[in-house]
């Protein structure tokens, strides 16, 4: 891959990203990545070969440099910064169907064609994708930062190590290779994965903050919508389309008292109700 096209991604992570992701985005690239680059494999380059025991004992030296180094402290940064960006490579992959997908609508519909959100904007799928991998690059950095503290107590390393496992003879002491150079560089790839532990969080608050005001905006826009529609049919009625006209006054208007007419039945006219009368029979 070359730089244009890195550029090119790139470009298309800052277009959808906050101010904290572009903060975060400058931390990793710049003081953890240029830096695990340039100088942090140059220091842990030589460990193992300049790691000495005082003993000459075959083996021992390098039982004690697995126990005391189980894992390079190189290798697990490489790890991490790997499993910290796949989650930008993601949104960078969803915001390139995005743009796919848009491409081809221009090329169906034609110029005229209007956008349902404008240019970026996280909404939808993207919205959830950004927020993931904001909480997924959190989890990824603590943990890390926990293993670093359980594999190297307190991230520092000491200048003499005692050693008795088998095949050394008794209690042998081992050297490591420029340990203050290498405590000042831990400390600082653990200072700049807790900056941008902090701005991932930030930036996941500030998404869940912005969804919720937009989601009260909306439904105080509603209501007033609703309360202005009110208002108006209170004074003229008319004004209003007929969805909106309550039906309770309609009725009243089509039974008006002045439209009403009474019946041409006249009671009065009705001849009055003559009683049965029964003939005694004959005795």
């Amino acid at each position: 891959m070359n730089w244009g096209s890195f550029q090119g991604l790139l470009t298309g992570v800052n277009k959808y990203s906050t101010a904290f992701g572009r903060i975060w985005l400058s931390v990793v690239f710049i003081f953890r990545l240029l830096v695990y680059i340039v100088a942090a494999e140059k220091v842990w380059g030589d460990d193992q070969k300049d790691f000495d025991c005082n003993t000459k004992q075959p083996g021992c030296p390098n039982v004690c440099y697995d126990h005391y180094f189980p894992i390079s402290h190189i290798r697990l940064w490489a790890l991490q910064l790997i499993l910290v960006t796949c989650p930008s490579l993601l949104v960078i992959m969803h915001v390139a169907y995005l743009e796919a997908k848009l491409e081809k609508h221009k090329k169906k519909v034609g110029a005229d064609y209007a956008l349902r959100y404008p240019p970026g904007k996280k909404r939808g799928g993207l919205w959830w994708t950004y927020f993931l991998s904001l909480i997924f690059k959190s989890a990824v950095d603590i943990i890390f930062l926990f293993i670093f503290y359980h594999v190297f107590p307190n991230y520092t390393l000491p200048s003499v190590v005692k050693c008795h496992l088998d095949p050394c003879p008794n209690i042998v002491d081992c050297y490591i290779a420029k340990p203050t150079e290498k405590n000042i560089f831990t400390f600082f790839m653990i200072s700049t994965a807790c900056v941008c532990i902090l701005l991932s969080l930030l930036e996941a608050f500030y998404l869940i903050g912005k969804r919720c005001k937009e989601h009260l905006q909306a439904r105080s826009e509603g209501h007033r919508r609703q309360d202005s529609e009110i208002l108006i049919m209170k004074k003229d009625p008319s004004s209003l389309p007929p969805s909106k006209h309550n039906p309770n006054e309609i009725g009243l208007e089509a039974f008006n008292s002045t439209d009403y007419k009474p019946s041409p039945f006249n009671f009065t006219a009705c001849p009055p109700q003559t009683a049965l009368t029964t003939k005694a029979a004959p005795s």
